[in-house]
């Protein structure tokens, strides 16, 4: 079998995989990101880019030719409930370099941070190339087995950074204890064609027994049509026509185009789990992003806490890896500092699914808006604090050098 050595081997090209391979690259550590697809065009992957990781991508000098890309820039979150419509947060406050979410299919981002890293000789992405074991050696994880066109490959390296999403091989590979914090939704996830009639911004949208969130791309709306958990199959059964009235009813503008959804293979299912690692690590071994956390799509937050957990990695593992010698201690010392950030995120996510979506999705009566919400629709400072929830996060990571 071949072999490829390296000073720190990543598993997964997402966000968090390819930040914190940039970030150890650009601080002269040999890396080997692995992505087990042969290129990063998938849709309905998360592609919001918040205020937080602006300031990151800003740190690092990236943030105008970033900018140039095509995007939508959202400075407001409002939300349409029942017959009343409300601002919920407002970014335009935050002391951030941008005072807004960008939102970019998430292919394009990761192309772009790629571009950057390649300009670091220590950088290198194997495309086509899925780790499929970890290598154990005397208790201490020292590479992973993968499968590439290629053939079997062994990847050793003294850390093995697992970012392999919320469906990690590695994490599974690991042993590591899954605390299940549990989700009473799954999101049904599709696009629409946007029209110059159609509201300027993205927005909640509630009604009797739905909640859908739109998002603005230009063209088209990506839409979240949210359901309760595992009631995918429910829905299919009233067809395809039963889905396109469904929408048009929730949403009434969607009336003259729900025709483009010619059946279901035009939507895509997201199984909702809100999940944390007891321990993200193990001699030789650190999950991060959602292998370490799986976030539920509330305030569309996961990109921002693996890029959050991709900065914190490099600021605190470059020196000892650039020496060969991460230590127990230098892992958990990642995890102490992530740990907060993620079960405060995860705790509000929770409160919002099983205080707000869950009594609205299993709802069959006239949505009215509570005092709670009427409450932040006209108190500006409470849609600052939200604001700064979504767009920065607690905790929020900067760039060490």
């Amino acid at each position: 079998m071949n072999t490829v050595e390296t000073q720190c081997c990543i598993a997964g090209g997402g966000p968090a995989g390819i930040m914190a391979g940039l970030l150890l690259a650009r601080a002269g550590v040999k890396v080997t990101v692995l992505e087990k697809h042969a290129d990063f065009l998938r849709d309905f992957r998360g592609d919001t880019v918040h205020p937080s990781s602006l300031d990151v991508l800003g740190e690092l000098g990236y943030l105008d030719d970033f900018l140039k890309l095509p995007h939508q820039e959202l400075s407001r979150i409002r939300a349409h409930f029942g017959a009343a419509e409300f601002t919920i947060a407002d970014f335009t406050h935050l002391s951030t370099r941008r005072k807004f979410i960008a939102f970019m299919p998430q292919w394009e981002f990761l192309d772009f941070l790629i571009d950057k890293a390649r300009a670091f000789p220590a950088f290198s992405l194997r495309m086509n190339t899925e780790a499929t074991d970890l290598i154990e050696e005397n208790g201490h994880i020292v590479g992973v087995r993968t499968q590439s066109h290629d053939g079997p490959l062994e990847v050793r390296a003294p850390l093995t950074i697992a970012a392999d999403g919320r469906h990690s091989t590695l994490r599974a590979r690991s042993g590591l204890r899954v605390h299940d914090v549990g989700a009473p939704m799954d999101v049904v996830w599709l696009r629409l064609p946007r029209l110059a009639s159609d509201p300027e911004q993205s927005l909640g949208w509630v009604q009797r027994g739905r909640f859908l969130a739109l998002i603005e791309r230009g063209d088209y709306w990506q839409i979240a049509f949210v359901i309760h958990k595992g009631g995918f199959d429910e829905l299919k059964q009233g067809g395809i026509d039963g889905f396109r009235r469904e929408l048009a009813r929730v949403v009434p503008f969607f009336a003259d185009r729900v025709e483009h959804l010619r059946s279901f293979d035009d939507v895509s299912l997201l199984v909702v789990t809100v999940d944390r690692l007891e321990r993200w690590w193990r001699p030789g071994l650190l999950c991060i992003g959602d292998a370490a956390h799986a976030m539920s799509p509330v305030g569309g937050v996961g990109i921002n806490l693996a890029i959050q957990d991709a900065v914190a990695a490099a600021n605190i593992l470059a020196k000892p890896l650039a020496g060969d010698a991460v230590s127990a201690a230098d892992l958990a010392r990642v995890q102490r500092r992530r740990t907060f950030p993620t079960r405060v995120t995860q705790a509000m996510q929770v409160t919002i699914q099983n205080r707000f979506l869950k009594g609205v999705i299993a709802g069959k009566k006239p949505v009215q808006a509570g005092v709670g919400l009427k409450t932040l629709g006209r108190t500006p400072f409470m849609q600052h604090l939200l604001a700064r929830f979504v767009g920065v996060g607690v905790r929020p990571e900067h760039v060490a050098t």
